[in-house]
């Protein structure tokens, strides 16, 4: 099987690598040359361009950085979407634009599943990163032996566009445990309690989450080093602020996280990593918030296993 991958970004880069290292003939596409240089020393082919890597591949997957980005490419791609076609689509992005996309794809006779990743760009390296993925039930097993080479927890969530949604939802879930996380250790610096301390005094207890036990770890080394941007952030939390307004939810935390990033953004910057949020909270108190002991980068030290599906209980 010809796989091409068009996105070798912070998370891309690593799925595509996921690719590479289990064997599968990969041609690869980024507006990043060196990127691709990077990739084609390694074995796989510079795949040229997205039209070129869809006539010459079985399956192309996409990560990109926004829903227009993905847009671009894909409908650079649809000339080229024959019989049997398959693309893959891992960014997060906008339901409805997946929605409209896969239609175009369906409609030159090809599959098209949105399967969107959650766990870490260190997870992804590994091959240990969950991955959600919409679409109907036999395209579904007709790519997961893909997903299961490049995730080890599978979901299947419904029809094209569920996958994008559920995502958008987890990631605003994420943004608000790092957005505690960051007061929860300024507020313990201020009270004089130690940081290391308070880091497993929370890994402990009922107030741990995923992203203190890793996010925690490279803000309090300094690095604040994720591989993940407020820009991104802030798209991804929009995204599901528009959910709830186009379906009527009120929701009120939601709004002030929105502004807290915007205003990060206009302090730090778009490509600021989002972990120097806490530095909104550092500099009116003074404080430091950092400890020794701590890594720089996130680490996934579990072996990578093959994937499989996740059923939820009915």
């Amino acid at each position: 099987m010809k796989i091409g991958f068009v996105g070798l970004g912070s998370v891309g880069g690593k799925l595509a690598g996921s690719v590479l290292r289990n064997g599968f003939d990969l041609a690869v596409h980024d507006l990043d040359a060196d990127a691709v240089t990077g990739f084609v020393a390694r074995g796989a082919r510079d795949g040229g361009s997205p039209a070129d890597l869809m006539r010459a591949c079985d399956v192309v997957i996409t990560c990109l950085p926004s829903p227009a980005a993905c847009a671009a490419v894909v409908e650079a791609m649809l000339p080229e979407v024959t019989e049997g076609k398959i693309w893959l689509e891992m960014s997060t992005t906008d339901a409805s634009e997946v929605q409209r996309l896969g239609a175009a794809v369906r409609d030159r006779g090809g599959f098209a599943v949105d399967c969107p990743v959650s766990g870490g760009c260190h997870r992804a390296a590994t091959g240990n990163i969950s991955i959600f993925a919409g679409c109907d039930r036999p395209t579904f097993e007709k790519v997961l032996p893909i997903l299961t080479t490049l995730g080890r927890r599978v979901l299947h969530t419904g029809d094209i566009g569920t996958a994008s949604t559920l995502k958008v939802m987890t990631n605003y879930l994420a943004t608000a445990n790092l957005l505690t996380v960051c007061e929860a250790l300024v507020t313990m610096k201020a009270a004089g309690l130690d940081l290391a301390t308070t880091y497993e005094a929370i890994k402990i207890s009922s107030g741990t989450s995923f992203v203190h036990e890793t996010e925690s770890q490279v803000i309090l080394n300094g690095s604040r080093d994720i591989g993940f941007s407020m820009g991104l952030v802030q798209k991804d939390i929009g995204l599901f602020q528009q959910i709830a307004e186009d379906h009527g939810v009120p929701l009120e935390i939601s709004p002030m996280m929105v502004d807290i990033f915007k205003d990060g953004i206009a302090r730090y910057g778009f490509d600021a990593q989002s972990d120097d949020i806490i530095k909104r909270l550092e500099e009116p108190t003074g404080l430091d918030i950092t400890a020794p002991g701590f890594p720089p980068e996130m680490v996934d030290d579990e072996p990578e296993e093959r994937g499989y599906e996740v059923t939820p209980p009915r």
